[in-house]
């Protein structure tokens, strides 16, 4: 485990001047700095915080020609007394570490992920928006450095967190296609980790998808096409009758860590959560028997977010989003823990 100091090159100037926080486009704007660390002759060192910019890589930068490259999201909020707070950090820490193990990728120590992590926001706190709906989305990201062409894990790596403040990633409730002929993971592949090939598979069936008025598409599985598993970011959930379902987790999903802060909500409400298969059949018998009463999908940039409509098969299947809903009492209420306006007893939620 590393223990040297972490070295600190402090921005001579902050841009947080030229940044309108009423008006954020999610993920242009990044904060005055960023951590970084490198993995080298198999250990951890040199971690240092600098200003935020560009990096000096190689063109036959191992992570650009064989995809050894890691990532997670996360976010900070402010409180009511303006004290800079994070959701569940641990997990974040914990799943990168998922990922890396499946990618061929080292471990990275608990206290270099944490202790850089709160260095750098509480260096850049003040980027933190304190509008409501806002938030200062992390990204934490692991890649491959070596400069060599030969297809082999890499023997070097560079860890990096940097920020950037952002609005609510989806403005309104969601339309979604089921996806029957594309596949996002298959038994035995790599669907649960958060690898940067996942989202780059996922980008041509989803522009397809907006082509024809969708905003985003509900995967599923690669076998049959007929169980749902996830949406493009999110993880997916279904209100039928009085009990919610979700896809189970396993290698084919990520395991993400809004929607375990979600199901442990509703069951600490008393709501009854199946984690099983859920096939798009039993969904579209339940719409049409009345029993499929809301849908939703959660993540760290949605938080959650409604879904209006399932499209299937050129048929949109409406359902019920906005106020009043199961959706948005879970939405206040996870918010309200993240935000520190609620109680938190989970004790889900950590300060610097």
């Amino acid at each position: 485990m590393m223990q040297a100091d972490i070295q600190i090159e402090q921005a001579q100037h902050s841009k947080i001047g030229d940044v309108d926080f009423d008006d954020i486009i999610f993920g242009k704007q990044f904060t005055d700095h960023m951590y970084i660390c490198d993995y080298k002759d198999g250990k951890w060192g040199n971690a240092r915080i600098q200003p935020y910019g560009d990096l000096s890589l190689s063109p036959s930068l191992s992570a650009l020609h064989y995809g050894q490259s890691i990532f997670e999201g996360m976010k900070a909020y402010k409180s009511p007394q303006g004290e800079p707070l994070f959701f569940r950090p641990e997990e974040n820490w914990s799943r990168l570490n998922k990922s890396a193990e499946r990618m061929c990728m080292p471990s990275l120590p608990k206290d270099i992920f944490m202790r850089g992590l709160k260095k750098l926001i509480s260096m850049d706190q003040d980027w933190i928006p304190s509008k409501e709906g806002s938030s200062l989305y992390i990204r934490p990201f692991m890649f491959a450095t070596d400069d060599f062409l030969g297809v082999k894990q890499s023997e070097n790596y560079t860890f990096i967190i940097y920020c950037c403040p952002v609005n609510a990633y989806y403005s309104g409730s969601l339309k979604v296609k089921v996806e029957e002929e594309y596949s996002r993971a298959a038994p035995g592949g790599v669907g649960y980790t958060k690898c940067a090939g996942n989202y780059a598979a996922a980008m041509l069936p989803t522009k397809l998808a907006r082509e024809e008025g969708y905003d985003q598409i509900l995967w599923t599985d690669a076998i049959e096409h007929k169980y749902v598993e996830e949406t493009g970011t999110t993880n997916f959930f279904a209100l039928i009758g009085n009990k919610v379902v979700t896809a189970e987790v396993s290698e084919l999903l990520l395991s993400g860590i809004t929607r375990k802060s979600i199901i442990d909500l509703l069951r600490n409400d008393g709501i009854e959560v199946e984690e099983r298969k859920v096939s798009v059949q039993e969904l579209i018998e339940a719409h049409n028997n009345g029993e499929l009463k809301e849908c939703f999908a959660t993540g760290t940039a949605a938080t959650i977010v409604g879904i209006q409509s399932l499209g299937f098969r050129g048929t949109q299947y409406e359902l019920t989003t906005g106020e009043n809903t199961l959706t948005e009492r879970l939405k206040k209420q996870i918010t309200d823990i993240k935000t520190g306006k609620a109680e938190d007893p989970f004790n889900w939620v950590e300060t610097l």
